[in-house]
């Protein structure tokens, strides 16, 4: 059953500046999603958008944002400042903490490419309140140094064609020792970005199933 959507342009302030976002509530919303893009990418990707559309229809909040400003991302180097960008989702996790609308859900980060690294980070420095975590062709490996402190439930999903990011997601998995569930999951034919016809959406329904699970 397809929940009534209510979507929200928002800005989120982080670091003085203000990051433009799309939240979007069903109806009897169990929880919210946060997503963390990827290299170059913005709220506006077409992949982060399916998915969001799949978790809402399954009755779960999502909030794409923007990790960086226009004139920031112009420098090639901040979309590879991992600590900028978990400074700055984190700054969206306390922004959703705060709003009145987001404030009493259950939270969960959905990463892409470099964005998993920063959802993998922002889990540690939330531990409480971050219930679950996704990567979809994300590089874990870069937040290797706390991996082993995440404690919420992480999926790792990867296309089964993404042959050097499946060995980097192998070592992740390999030092989630604290969280309470973890799963690596290989889409058959996928590519990195998952554009080979059905492999976003299977990645779309492991990450819904992940959500529903540890999000009730």
């Amino acid at each position: 059953m397809k929940h009534k959507r209510n979507s929200t342009t928002v800005q989120i302030p982080a670091d003085g500046v203000e990051l433009p976002g799309i939240l979007m509530i069903p109806g009897h919303a169990r929880g919210l999603v946060i997503f963390a893009h990827g290299t170059g990418s913005s709220r506006l990707s077409p992949r982060n958008q399916y998915v969001a559309g799949v978790l809402n229809d399954a009755g779960i909040a999502t909030l794409l944002f923007d990790l960086l400003t226009p004139e920031e991302d112009q420098t090639y180097e901040n979309r590879f400042n991992i600590d900028l960008l978990t400074d700055r989702l984190a700054a969206a996790t306390r922004w959703t903490m705060g709003f009145s609308q987001t404030k009493d859900l259950r939270l969960g980060y959905f990463g892409a490419s470099t964005g998993a690294a920063s959802a993998l980070r922002d889990a540690v420095q939330f531990p409480a309140e971050i219930r679950a975590v996704v990567s979809r062709g994300g590089r874990p490996d870069l937040a290797m140094d706390v991996l082993q402190n995440v404690e919420a439930p992480a999926l790792l999903i990867v296309g089964g064609c993404d042959y050097e990011v499946i060995k980097l997601n192998q070592k992740a998995y390999d030092q989630l020792h604290r969280a309470r569930e973890r799963e690596l999951a290989i889409v058959d034919e996928a590519t990195h970005l998952f554009e080979e016809p059905g492999t976003l959406e299977e990645a779309a329904r492991l990450a819904k199933e992940w959500f529903l699970k540890f999000l009730r």
